[in-house]
């Protein structure tokens, strides 16, 4: 039997062509779905663009709001968030915000269509945020990354708009910075009346500082500026402060020194990491640390409950490591109590008393309380208040005043005694 017989034979055997098919079909569709695939994971490369957004990342709760407000409007699988408002008044109002929930959701940006996948790991927990971990993945048709800058910086201008006009005060929580409380209406500067000059001096020189960032670079100083501001309670320290950041726009960071578990290191994250265009503020640094002489002859208050020290604040207040483009505010009742080397030029670069009230302060304090008085009620009250020969804070005057909102000025004259009183 030759070759050719004997292929003929086999192709004309059932059994042999019941298998050959089977076969052929097999390997026919192993070929079809490897080159699905390959099809597939071609089009992923070079037809589609992704955008994953973690949980961690400051844009995160930007744009699940964005997402909420512009784009998975008639979405319905839904998670709440619920929020508060504040009013001028301090009315508090509670707000529900529904937001997409777990899984994938479609909505339509311009003329792309975005497929949005929030997935959530049941597993792995995010240690400074105390939350499972999750993330958000943007898919859109194109290669065009400018889309989803456009979607963040949209994202970014709808949070900044919510606080719009208010100052924002943050808290360090972890390694992390959040917001604390609710925005608060922008304090005017005017509003807080220290001596003749102090208030202007100190504005005058942030803002030579934040205009002029090429003068140091040029110069190889440190782009970065500190301010001590020193006196008795209750003299106006804080309140300058809070509305020196709403002339500013900036936000205010609050970094208590004394906290449970501060160390050098997190203290460096965390002046590194502070929200951009806001005052670092350390207030009552006296509390946290003495002077070195002095610690040789007595227990520091803090000693035991933080581990953080005084050589690892200087360093990160003007170390190698230290960050740029930093403005740091310092208070302190008792400047006397400071170690000379946390107070030096380079550290603090602008030393400011804010003492008792002057007679110039009460004065202008009257007409602040009083629009409608005459010049000479406020000259006239503020040479009785300084008759007693006694010291008074702006706070002890402030209170004096609101006890008195509705009174004649006879009344305040014969009541002055009360100041000291409270």
């Amino acid at each position: 039997m030759t070759f050719i017989e004997y292929i003929s034979t086999l192709g004309s055997n059932p059994y042999f062509g019941a298998g050959f098919g089977l076969a052929s079909l097999g390997a026919s569709v192993a070929i079809f779905r490897k080159g699905l695939q390959g099809a597939l994971i071609y089009f992923r490369r070079h037809y589609l663009i992704t955008l994953e957004v973690p949980c961690r990342d400051k844009s995160y709760q930007w744009l699940l709001q964005w997402i909420t407000v512009k784009g998975a409007r008639k979405t319905q699988h839904l998670s709440v968030e619920t929020s508060f408002e504040q009013f001028d008044s301090g009315h508090v109002v509670t707000k529900y915000d529904f937001i997409p929930s777990i899984g994938t959701h479609f909505f339509r940006y311009g003329n792309s269509w975005i497929k949005v996948d929030r997935t959530r790991e049941q597993q792995t927990i995010d240690l400074h945020l105390g939350i499972p971990f999750e993330t958000v993945t943007l898919t859109a048709l194109g290669n065009q990354r400018q889309l989803f800058f456009n979607i963040l910086e949209e994202a970014r201008q709808l949070a900044l708009n919510k606080t719009e006009g208010k100052t924002v005060m943050y808290v360090s929580y972890g390694s992390e910075w959040r917001s604390f409380g609710h925005p608060r209406k922008r304090r005017s500067i005017s509003s807080v009346i220290l001596d003749k000059g102090i208030s202007n001096k100190i504005l005058a020189d942030i803002k030579e500082f934040v205009n002029n960032p090429s003068w140091y670079s040029d110069r190889g100083i440190p782009y970065r500026r500190g301010y001590l501001l020193y006196g008795p309670p209750g003299c106006g320290k804080s309140s300058f402060i809070t509305a020196l950041a709403g002339e500013l726009e900036y936000g205010i960071c609050v970094l208590n020194l004394s906290e449970r578990g501060l160390t050098d290191d997190r203290l460096n994250h965390l002046l590194s990491c502070a929200p951009q265009n806001s005052i670092i503020l350390l207030e009552d640094v006296d509390a946290a640390f003495v002077s070195r002489e002095d610690s040789l002859q007595m227990k520091t208050a803090y000693e035991g409950l933080t581990r953080l020290t005084l050589s690892g604040l200087l360093n990160c207040l003007d170390g190698v490591a230290s960050t740029e483009g930093r403005i740091l505010f310092m208070t302190t009742n008792y400047i006397e109590r400071l170690d000379p080397a946390l107070i030096r030029p380079g550290r603090v670069d602008l030393k400011e008393y804010i003492g008792y009230c002057t007679e110039h302060q009460i004065e202008m304090m009257y007409k602040k309380f009083y629009q409608d008085t005459s010049e000479s009620f406020s000259k006239k009250f503020s040479r009785e208040v300084m008759k007693f020969n006694k010291p008074v804070s702006a706070a002890q005057l402030q209170g004096f005043f609101m006890m008195h909102k509705q009174n004649d000025f006879e009344i305040l004259l014969n009541d002055l005694h009360s100041i000291w009183e409270s």
